[in-house]
């Protein structure tokens, strides 16, 4: 496997059934006669998997025979729920997550805007019928969920 194709297949500590590339979190990877680089943007900045992400792309690479790897972390771009690939949101959904829909596009001062300002279909049942429980989940990105169908709770990959 090239440095690539095993960067692309580490897993996101967080959200095991993603991978990082799946997640927009691996921005490139570049293999010369030196080693590896390989740049990450995190989910936010203040992202506590951060550490576990370096050491698991550093650990992969090197028992795949790349002994010089380097973990760059780059802010800017900061990463947005938009990075998230097809397959990423499908896996989501699989999992009981109800995937981002799309990010909101600011330009310019941003309107207060009083009561919910997301919404999420329920990943289980499909009804749109759903109330936000906490903005918080186990994850400062996903919030908590309700099915007002189905009554199941649910995480939401909110939109950033």
């Amino acid at each position: 496997m090239t440095a690539a194709e095993v960067a692309a297949s580490v897993a996101d500590p967080e959200l095991p059934q993603l991978t990082l590339a799946e997640l927009g979190v691996l921005r490139e990877v570049r293999e010369d006669a030196d080693g590896v680089t390989v740049w990450i943007t995190p989910t936010y900045s203040g992202c506590p998997a951060l550490t576990a992400m370096r050491d698991d792309l550093v650990r992969l690479l090197r028992a795949a025979g790349h002994e010089r790897v380097e973990v760059r972390v780059v802010l800017r771009p900061a990463w947005t729920s938009d990075w998230i690939s097809e397959a990423g949101r499908r896996k989501l959904a699989e999992a009981g997550i109800a995937p981002p829909g799309a990010a909101p596009r600011r330009t310019g001062p941003i309107p207060l805007t009083l009561g919910p300002t997301r919404h999420a279909d329920c990943p289980r049942c499909g009804a749109a019928a759903t109330e936000e429980l906490s903005e918080f989940g186990p994850t400062a990105c996903r919030a908590l969920r309700r099915c007002l169908a189905c009554g199941e709770p649910f995480d939401h990959f909110k939109e950033i």
